[in-house]
């Protein structure tokens, strides 16, 4: 069936569902401006929590955002700057929103007193057509300097600036990028959603994923959910991007594909269980071209059966999500995934086999601890097994523009990270200590850290243990502090102390950054790693 024909009946399904839904937005994620967290991990509420972004009509019906924020004014001059949107148009079928998205930061380091900066300009715009479409778009023109340790992660991805993007040079030092987001919404009743986009999805109630993060650059998708009884089914199609093989300026980069599968079950108020699995193939084969596979294009069958019936060429991943919640604000969680299966093996995972690939995280987090409102404490712990996350080549591999599809440390790792928040009204502070082992490639040999090498490269097929190669230990301390000026689309002032240590046979840096600036915090982009 041709591209046309699918476009068709696409069509034909969606205007067959009858329409009385709401208008629907994607919730944006920002780890310090999630003020929904409380509220939806709730046992009370039975929200499926591991499925993000969140959806603003489901949000709603727990809390909203205006019962929250909301100062009273005067002036619509206040009003604007304080609580709503810079434009708003309402009419009976139609309304949209425009705001600035912004970041002007600076930064120094008081050791060295080297200058950092960031200049960010662009815009924001939301809209519904009806009650059942939305879209959203968003552009930004950056220029950035980093004289810190976010220079090396930058250099260390390929001049990719983490999540936003290949940056081009900027004068002497500097990069200059641009970053656009968009997607566009059909709600189809009360039962399922459907969105074409260009952006980012998040599995799971942890700062980390295992199974999808947000770390990665932006990628093209088409995503389904499905809320029935205490089911939500997620199924998501990808388009990525493999920046390793280089091509002349002008052409474009390698394409590979996913497909992605989640459903999570509410069992009780108290207890989430998630299934996770995803494929990923590569856009062209021996033949020269696959491009999407209709094999995978059911969103309701198991991929490795398929995979098997066509000789194995693709790369499977299955997991598992967990959430428990006791006295309605204890809440545990953890993920497992699993990207190698061979049972012979996996009974003799003491000999350290290289294909014992699997990762897990376990995590807690309370809110309104010491009966103190609005004082919440998180810590968690994930384990990355070597060559996790692998395979026969970068054009398979579980990855997209030079960042994993998971953790962004890629793998031969474990983490302990914590944070203690508190917010009163408007004002914001946090404090977040981690410490990362890992182990770091070495003599030009693979031993399971970069997860963009072939896997049958392997330095050594047994006796494989976690932090192999070069120990390196990472610890990372940050104190932040921030005045949230409009809860609308989050922008903040604020002021950030960052102490970052990093030690090994080869390295010893102890870095302190200061950063202050203003902000529109919709997204978050990781450095501390």
């Amino acid at each position: 069936m041709r591209r046309k024909q699918y476009f068709i009946l696409l069509l034909l399904i969606l205007s067959s569902v009858s329409s009385f839904s709401q208008e629907a937005y994607s919730l944006y994620q920002n780890d310090m401006f999630r003020y929904y967290d409380r509220y939806v991990y709730n046992s009370d509420y039975r929200f499926h929590t591991s499925v993000k972004p969140f959806i603003n009509r489901q949000v709603d019906s727990i809390v909203s955002l205006d019962t929250l924020y909301y100062i009273p004014v005067n002036t619509l001059a206040a009003d604007i700057l304080f609580n709503r949107s810079l434009i708003k148009y309402s009419k009976k079928d139609f309304s949209f929103t425009i705001d600035p998205f912004i970041n002007f930061e600076m930064g120094q380091d008081p050791d060295k007193n080297d200058n950092s900066w960031i200049s960010t300009r662009g815009f924001l715009i939301n809209g519904s057509l009806g009650k059942n479409f939305s879209f959203s778009t968003l552009f930004s023109e950056n220029q950035s300097d980093f004289q810190d340790y976010r220079r090396n992660i930058v250099d260390s991805l390929g001049r990719v600036i983490p999540g936003q993007g290949i940056a081009r040079g900027y004068k002497e030092t500097g990069f200059d990028y641009a970053f656009s987001e968009a997607y566009f919404s059909y709600a189809a009743g009360k039962h399922f959603m459907f969105q074409l986009g260009h952006g980012r999805n998040f599995i799971g109630d942890g700062y980390r994923s295992l199974l999808l993060s947000d770390n990665t650059f932006l990628y093209p998708y088409f995503k389904i959910t499905a809320d029935v009884w205490n089911i939500k089914y997620m199924i998501l199609w990808m388009q990525f991007q493999d920046l390793i093989n280089k091509h002349p300026y002008g052409t474009p980069y390698d394409k590979k594909w996913g497909a992605f599968h989640y459903l999570d079950w509410s069992v009780t108020k108290w207890l989430n269980i998630g299934f996770f699995e995803a494929i990923i193939w590569q856009n062209t084969d021996s033949t020269g071209y696959r491009g999407f596979d209709i094999n995978y294009a059911n969103p309701v069958i198991f991929f490795h059966p398929i995979n098997f019936s066509m000789g194995s060429p693709d790369n499977v991943l299955l997991g598992f999500n967990g959430k428990l919640t006791l006295f309605k604000k204890q809440v545990f969680y953890g993920q497992l995934i699993i990207d190698e299966f061979r049972l012979s093996e996996i009974k003799k995972f003491k000999d350290g086999w290289w294909g014992n690939k699997f990762a897990f995280q376990m995590g807690y987090k309370t809110y309104d601890i010491f009966k103190i409102k609005h004082l919440d404490i998180q810590t968690e712990f994930n384990y990355v097994r070597p060559y996790m996350y692998s395979h026969q080549s970068s054009l398979t591999n579980y990855g997209h523009f030079n960042a994993p599809l998971g953790h962004p440390q890629g793998a031969n790792f474990w983490e302990s990270v914590s944070f203690l928040r508190y917010n009163y009204k408007r004002l914001f502070f946090e404090a977040r200590y981690s410490f990362t082992m890992h182990g770091s490639d070495s003599a030009g040999l693979n031993f399971g850290n970069n997860i963009f090498l072939p896997y049958d490269t392997f330095a050594k097929e047994y006796g494989n243990y976690m932090g192999q190669a070069i120990p390196v230990d990472l610890q990372y301390f940050t104190l932040k502090l921030s005045f949230l000026v409009n809860p609308r689309y989050n922008l903040n002032v604020y002021l950030n102390y960052t102490n970052r240590k990093e030690t090994s046979d080869k390295v010893n840096r102890n870095q302190n950054l200061i950063t202050f600036g203003i902000r529109t915090s919709l997204h978050n982009f990781y450095y501390d790693y």
